[in-house]
């Protein structure tokens, strides 16, 4: 199971809350970009629908994969 960390950064003259090099939309204040990035990994652990998901990897590959409905990851927020 994968584990991702969500943390909060100032940006776009605001705050936002990123994952990895991608960052949310900015908020006016910290705390509301925290309480966003906590809302964002408590959604991450909730079951969906099995689906086929289409991603481009780094070296510009298109992939598809089917997405298992019970394969959530671990999210925190790293504050």
């Amino acid at each position: 199971m994968a584990h991702i960390h969500y943390s909060v950064a100032p940006h776009d003259g605001g705050w936002a809350y990123r994952l990895g090099d991608v960052f949310s939309e900015p908020y006016p204040t910290r705390a509301a970009a925290l309480t966003a990035a906590r809302r964002v990994a408590a959604e991450q652990r909730i079951p969906g629908d099995t689906t086929l998901i289409e991603f481009e990897d780094e070296h510009g590959v298109w992939h598809i994969e089917k997405s298992d409905p019970l394969d959530r990851p671990e999210a925190d927020v790293i504050a």
